[in-house]
């Protein structure tokens, strides 16, 4: 499969007026365009096919089942709740497809329903009756015997009774503010109380501090393991809350708010103060939707309704627990290897090995791997080596996800009590990590690190690290590059690329964006690297150009894009222009795509596929068949807020055996049928289903890397 591709010339890259690239010269229609927020949508429903692919073993399809659960949350806090807003001031038009606001909230409601309610039949009817006959058994209430009820009413007394406070619904006692997402009860009583108060309804929060499933004492004889829900925990045990009264009805539910911080750092003097009073009303945004268990009585659905100034439309009914991605804590309560991905040792590159010099390796050439196939450790190592090396002088680092107990802060944290120069650019505003980054930025300042927040108004997204060393008295840069987060734990789930390398020309232009991130001055010529805000989209529609005069020349041309999403119009609307140009487009887009391909005359020459599996398709690679050089990697997706309001960096891959390598990665997800869907011209995903007995691309790919882990794919040439 390997491709020869030319060797590389390295041009100065500075764009002029009259250099900037031509926009597309048609004006697509509203029908052109797919909407994003249901793209968005219709991803997560291909995560939670995944529970239903018996390929994969059982815990992992729960796991899958519980991702989107997690994602769906996600989906109402943020996309849902902006629609909400979009609606309630009135706004025509969201999107390039034309749909207001209104209309895309009418169409996700009516998914979500099916999605939700498919949901709980998949769990319900499949994975918990084959978890059973695997000895994991989820008890009800009717379930339990007397040893079980037993064991339970000690729990209950001990550890939730204690922490559980019952707050009864009166003129005195109004509806209570109830956090995002917690699990909750509402109680219908009857009777009186010691003051002669007489209460029709009750509501009995669960602290979240509580485990939401709880595994039973195993018998000795027995190879079980037995898990109750804390929910049925406290209905079995509802009356103990209202004494001498009856509890005639005990439903669960939840409410999910508007969880987007929307942080106006243009009107602020301290980000990082604004961001930590932001985090706490996070949990009493405005509510989206309520869910509420399937038994519950239609008046006490319309109370809830009404409390939470939401409609029917928002209202989700559950056959279970009505939050289900609390059940990943089971995952470290029982040990069935037999049930899950078999473990692997990923590639390690034996130039990038911890007890080499990785400065010399670097310096002999370029290297790049692909996480989780290749090992995340040469990055801790080479970070970890400069920080111990009394060469280095400097080291400068972007942080947007980076987990709480992160190796990369401590090792940068370690350079700098060591007297480096450390200067790390933190992103407050990723969003969910808002917390963990404001406590590693802490540490990293106690240790003398120089920590700021990039540019008031952009999310750094990109991800550089730069590492300057003196040798032989010169100044040398080495730099690594990424597509995905400094996150260690990421990187063994997350598909991505991570480039080593000192070409004079890359390292130059990362020092220059580091300028721009910490100083202040005018945009700084790049030689190598398109930069966002700058010039990453004007570079892409010229290479989209190019391709397009080669077409119209008679000659064949290519384009190649693997992203997570694809919904810039203007980016959209050249595809179209390329593909009636007769340029083969393929495109591999994990999550959201705005462009509708296989449309007669405007995108018959656009194929999009999305791949789904163990890891998430999450590294983005650009190839462009006539171009000098042909493949790029990046931070960015092809989205608005990527090209126009995030800092962002798409590097060249200059050595040509590594390009070969992106190549073959690139076409391997383009002839993949083991594990892809197809988006067709009505905006439909198909699993493709010709070949269901062909290896998955993803084990392919570890079967290449994790054969042995001291193979080497780098380039020994530059």
């Amino acid at each position: 499969m390997s491709t020869k591709l030319p060797s590389v010339v390295v041009k100065t890259q500075v764009v002029s007026k009259t250099e900037m690239p031509k926009k597309p010269k048609v004006e697509y229609d509203n029908n052109c365009f797919i909407n994003r927020e249901i793209s968005s949508l219709l991803f997560n429903a291909r995560v939670l096919e995944q529970s239903l692919d018996t390929r994969h073993p059982l815990l992992e399809r729960l796991k899958f089942l519980l991702i989107f659960s997690r994602n769906l949350d996600e989906f109402f806090e943020v996309r849902v709740a902006k629609l909400k807003l979009q609606s309630l001031l009135g706004v025509e038009s969201y999107g390039p497809d034309g749909l207001s606001a209104k209309a895309v909230l009418k169409r996700l409601s009516e998914l979500c329903h099916n999605y939700t309610q498919k949901q709980y039949q998949i769990l319900n009817d499949l994975l918990l009756p084959e978890l059973e006959k695997q000895q994991i058994f989820f008890l009800k209430r009717e379930d339990w015997n007397d040893e079980h009820r037993a064991w339970i009413t000690n729990y209950f007394e001990t550890e939730v009774a204690p922490v559980i406070s019952p707050l009864a619904l009166d003129p005195a006692h109004p509806f209570p503010k109830l956090v995002n997402k917690s699990l909750n009860f509402i109680v219908s009583l009857k009777g009186k109380d010691a003051f002669g108060r007489e209460s029709r309804l009750a509501i009995v929060p669960a602290p979240r501090a509580l485990p939401r499933i709880i595994k039973l004492p195993k018998n000795d004889e027995s190879d079980k393991d037995e898990f109750v829900f804390l929910s049925a925990i406290i209905h079995d045990n509802i009356d103990n809350f209202f004494h001498g009264m009856k509890a005639t009805g005990c439903y669960q539910f939840r409410v999910t708010r508007n969880s987007d911080l929307n942080v106006k750092e243009e009107e602020i003097e301290d980000i990082a103060a604004e961001v930590q009073g932001k985090l706490f009303n996070r949990r009493y945004g405005s509510a989206v939707r309520v869910e509420v268990v399937d038994t519950c009585p239609d008046n006490i659905k319309s109370f809830l309704i009404d409390e939470f100034e939401l409609t029917e439309q928002d209202l989700y009914e559950t056959s279970g627990p009505v939050n289900l991605q609390r059940l990943f804590a089971l995952f470290d309560m029982i040990d069935r290897p037999d049930l899950v991905y078999p473990e692997f040792s990923p590639e390690i590159p034996e130039q990038l090995l911890a007890d080499k010099n990785l400065f010399d390796s670097i310096r002999a050439k370029d290297h790049l791997l692909l996480h989780p196939y290749c090992s995340f450790n040469p990055v801790l190592d080479l970070l970890r080596q400069a920080a111990r090396d009394p060469h280095v002088m400097s080291i400068k680092q972007t942080l947007y996800r980076a987990g709480h107990d992160s190796q990369i802060v401590e090792i940068l944290a370690e350079a700098a009590r060591r007297g480096k120069e450390v200067t790390v650019v933190v992103e407050l505003k990723a969003r969910f990590d808002e917390q963990e980054n404001l406590g590693l930025a802490s540490r990293l300042q106690e240790a003398g690190a120089v920590v700021c927040y990039g540019v008031v108004g952009y999310k750094t997204h990109a991800k550089m690290m730069l590492i300057l060393r003196k040798e032989a008295g010169v100044y040398r840069r080495y730099v690594h590059l990424g597509t995905g987060n400094y996150h260690v734990k990421n990187a063994k789930v997350y598909t991505d690329y991570s480039l080593f390398s000192c070409n004079e020309d890359l390292s130059e232009d990362v020092h220059k964006i580091f300028q721009q991130l910490t100083g202040m001055g005018k945009t700084l010529p790049m030689k190598c690297v398109f930069n966002a805000p700058f010039t990453l989209q004007k570079r892409l529609l010229r290479l989209i150009d190019n391709e397009i005069a080669v077409a119209k020349r008679g000659k064949p041309a290519r384009i190649i894009l693997k992203v997570n999403g694809l919904s810039e119009r203007v980016m959209i609307a050249k595809l179209y222009e390329a593909s009636e140009a007769g340029v083969k487009i393929d495109l591999i887009i994990r999550g959201i795509c705005a462009l509708r391909p296989g449309m007669p005359g405007i995108s018959e020459n656009i194929t999009v596929k999305s791949v789904v599996g163990r890891f998430l398709e999450h590294n983005r690679a650009y190839y462009f068949s006539n171009a000098n050089p042909q493949v790029y990697c990046s931070s960015a997706d092809l989205m608005e807020r990527n090209l126009a309001s995030r800092i962002e960096v798409c590097f060249p891959i200059l050595s040509p055996k590594l390009q070969s390598r992106v190549l073959d990665d690139l076409l391997m997800f383009i002839e993949d049928e083991g594990q892809s869907w197809l988006l067709d011209s009505s905006g439909d995903y198909r699993l493709i289903t010709d070949k269901p007995n062909q290896k998955l691309v993803q084990q392919i790919l570890l079967d290449k890397h994790c054969e042995t882990a001291v193979q080497d794919f780098s380039d020994f040439d530059k």
